[in-house]
């Protein structure tokens, strides 16, 4: 009797330490990312008050709240994970996240309720290797030439309009393409004239080098949030033009887009 007491306390203990061991198993699976593809297409996502949600980027990133969402949310990045936090409700507003090597930029529709379903982590993907080509200044004739890096293409337009003439190469599969000069608006609020100077395809891309001059009496700093169009990366060459009549209230930004660019302004 005795004994079959003692297997009975065993084989309990042993059932309730099973059970304690699965248990972080199953909360394991529940912590599993859903995966979400960047396709160029602004991506929805729901925040649920006083809950934190994870984006996994694939590189480190910098994230752009919108002012009026600022005393609304805590935005945290931590080597390319993003942390969002909602201290109160907001509708939809645009976040552009943009990865801090590469200049690539996504786009997130955010909303923010009360109550709803448990926030899943995320994990941002790209199957276009386009991002991860070689600069132009390294002569790698390895490169696949017909689809060029964000890095390579923005790097190859800077050197056409600053570099000293000896030092501007060609590349090989970037083609001169024609480009209206005339003023257009690029930034959102009016004080920022842009004029595009010159443009180049390169495969299924395109990259614009873009005037932008200063209209006012005050400085302007440049945020690619405040953008019109539909780009891929927006590189300015500076981020802060001085006062109309400076000789710094000039500067230019390079746009890559998916389209032409008199179709994507």
């Amino acid at each position: 009797m005795h004994l079959f007491n003692a297997l009975r306390s065993v084989i309990t203990t042993l059932i309730g330490l099973m059970l304690f061991m699965a248990d972080p198993l199953v909360h394991a699976d529940t912590d599993a990312p859903e995966r979400i593809e960047w396709k160029q297409v602004p991506i929805e996502l729901q925040l649920i008050v006083g809950e934190e949600r994870r984006i996994a980027f694939p590189a480190a990133v910098k994230v752009g709240v919108p002012g009026a969402v600022q005393p609304k949310l805590r935005a945290q990045s931590v080597d390319g994970t993003v942390y969002l936090l909602a201290h109160a409700p907001f509708d939809s507003s645009r976040f552009m996240v943009r990865e801090l090597e590469s200049g690539r930029l996504y786009l997130f529709d955010v909303t923010a309720v009360d109550a709803g379903v448990a926030n899943d982590p995320i994990e941002i993907f790209i199957t276009d290797d386009r991002n991860t080509g070689t600069d132009v200044a390294t002569g790698d004739d390895d490169a696949d030439q017909s689809q060029p890096s964000y890095i390579r293409l923005t790097r190859f337009a800077a050197q056409q309009l600053y570099a000293p003439s000896r030092l501007v190469n060609d590349s090989r599969g970037l083609v001169r393409v024609p480009v209206a000069d005339d003023p257009f608006d690029l930034i959102h609020g009016a004080a920022i004239e842009a004029s595009p100077l010159i443009g180049w395809r390169a495969g299924g891309l395109y990259v614009t080098a873009v005037k932008l001059t200063n209209r006012t009496r005050q400085a302007q700093t440049l945020d690619p949030r405040d953008l019109r169009g539909a780009w891929l990366t927006a590189t300015f060459q500076h981020h802060r033009l001085l006062p109309k009549g400076d000789e710094a209230d000039t500067t230019a930004v390079y746009l890559i887009s998916a389209r032409p660019f008199d179709v994507s302004r």
